[in-house]
């Protein structure tokens, strides 16, 4: 008898995150998830390297939600 419940995941991992890989989870190419976060670049602050911290994605998932 299997137990465990079948939940869709609303959430995503807090973890760092590449422009790609954040476009991937919202379905979006990666020059419309760009565009989608240009009015808040300062809120967001720069990428280190070619990933998002752990905090910059918090940002972003308060700011244009969950995919």
């Amino acid at each position: 008898m299997n137990t465990a419940t079948a939940e869709p995941d609303s959430s995503i991992e807090l973890r760092a995150y590449t422009t790609r890989a954040l476009s991937k989870i919202y379905g979006v190419d990666e020059r419309t998830f760009k565009k989608w976060l240009q009015p808040f670049t300062r809120e967001i602050g720069e990428k280190r390297g070619y990933y998002f911290t752990i905090a910059q994605v918090q940002i972003i998932l308060d700011k244009i939600g969950l995919p």
